[in-house]
């Protein structure tokens, strides 16, 4: 996970920052940077082995540190793990703090890569059309597409491209944020990285994380990456529309988010047919007015 595996020292770059001369983010290069073979012969099998079952699996993610890096001790991941999440986490209470003094809803939408969730936020964001104030920041790794969709809608945005890096962090949204005109009140939605593992570990400032699952991916996802639904307060059972083509069980789609997170909201929606939406809208102003 991205706590010890480094991603996250990958170039940044924020929209705007190319007209800056003076800015530190820069666009990341679609090539890899070329690196020096490192020698692994002093890598101890036991640090590198992992835990095998009598039919033959493999897990990595058994030990303190719930996770694995080669020639890295346990004990050594949890200090690098416990360093990262200390400073993200001050720096998410400080954005939260911001928001808080505005009375801006913050949510950050998370998924897999493909789930809907551009398309699922470009209506939401018609549907709030002057009624609500809203803002959105964009993490991809690449491309400011879903920037200009979003301000197709004539919503604000902000692209925030992480390079090498598959999650936005505190820093990154304390960078964009102020950048956006948003009103007190208001609603900010952020977009983060199409990722179901390591957007569960950072804290951002967000009210809520929202898990937006598509019926296309399968129902036992939210047992495969447990630690996503276990962090979000809401799953969006996203395309609804397309359940009569195919081969998905809601229900135990449904009984798979409860066993990781008992108190998650859930909600079937379809931004195709209109399935949904008003729930959906109808939890947002719940939230703006909590």
């Amino acid at each position: 996970m991205c706590t010890t595996c480094g991603c996250a020292e990958g170039n940044l770059y924020i929209e705007g920052d190319e007209h800056n001369p003076h800015s530190a983010f820069r666009s990341a290069p679609f090539a890899p940077a070329a690196r020096p073979a490192l020698n692994i012969t002093g890598i101890k099998k036991p640090d590198f082995t992992p835990s095998q079952t009598a039919e033959g699996d493999l897990h990595y993610g058994h030990g303190e540190a719930g996770t694995h890096a080669p020639g890295m001790s346990q004990r050594r991941m949890l200090e690098v793990e416990i360093d990262v999440l200390d400073k993200n986490n001050r720096l998410a209470e400080r954005n939260r703090a911001r928001f808080a003094a505005r009375q801006q809803l913050v949510l950050n939408l998370v998924s897999s890569p493909g789930s809907g969730k551009t398309t699922l936020l470009t209506e939401t964001l018609m549907k709030l059309k002057d009624r609500v104030p809203c803002a959105v920041i964009e993490g991809d790794q690449q491309t400011v597409n879903d920037a200009a969709r979003i301000r197709a809608t004539g919503t604000p945005a902000i692209q925030v491209n992480t390079g090498k890096g598959c999650h936005l962090d505190a820093q990154m949204i304390a960078d964009a944020a102020p950048r956006l005109p948003l009103d007190e009140r208001g609603i900010l939605f952020i977009e983060n990285v199409g990722n179901l593992v390591c957007p569960a570990s950072f804290d951002l400032g967000e009210k809520h994380k929202v898990a937006v699952l598509s019926v296309t991916e399968g129902e036992d996802k939210p047992l495969k990456y447990p630690h996503m639904f276990a962090a979000a307060s809401l799953m969006l059972l996203n395309k609804v529309d397309l359940l009569p083509y195919l081969n998905f069980d809601v229900e135990k789609c449904i009984a798979s988010a409860r066993e990781v997170n008992p108190e998650i909201e859930i909600i079937l929606i379809s931004a195709t047919s209109g399935e949904g939406m008003d729930q959906w809208l109808a939890w947002l102003e719940a939230q703006r007015c909590a």
